[in-house]
């Protein structure tokens, strides 16, 4: 959701002008804050990197094996 927000907003910015866009965020109160800075590979940890990839790969894998049996 706060994405759609987000696009939203650089929209109106691009549309009415900075001002308008700053007056809709104050308007809806939006003031995100995510309570964990890892939303990319620069931001997170690598082990943390490494451990999402190890959970994809082996998801991956249990996807193949259904789609091989069935």
């Amino acid at each position: 959701v706060s994405s759609g927000i987000d696009m939203a907003l650089r929209l109106v910015e691009e549309m009415e002008g900075e001002q308008a866009a700053q007056a809709a965020q104050l308007g809806i109160e939006y003031d995100p804050d995510p309570p964990h800075r890892t939303g990319s590979l620069e931001s997170s940890p690598p082990e943390l990197v490494d451990a999402v990839r190890e959970q994809l790969a082996a998801e991956g894998a249990r996807i193949a094996e259904r789609l091989a049996a069935g």
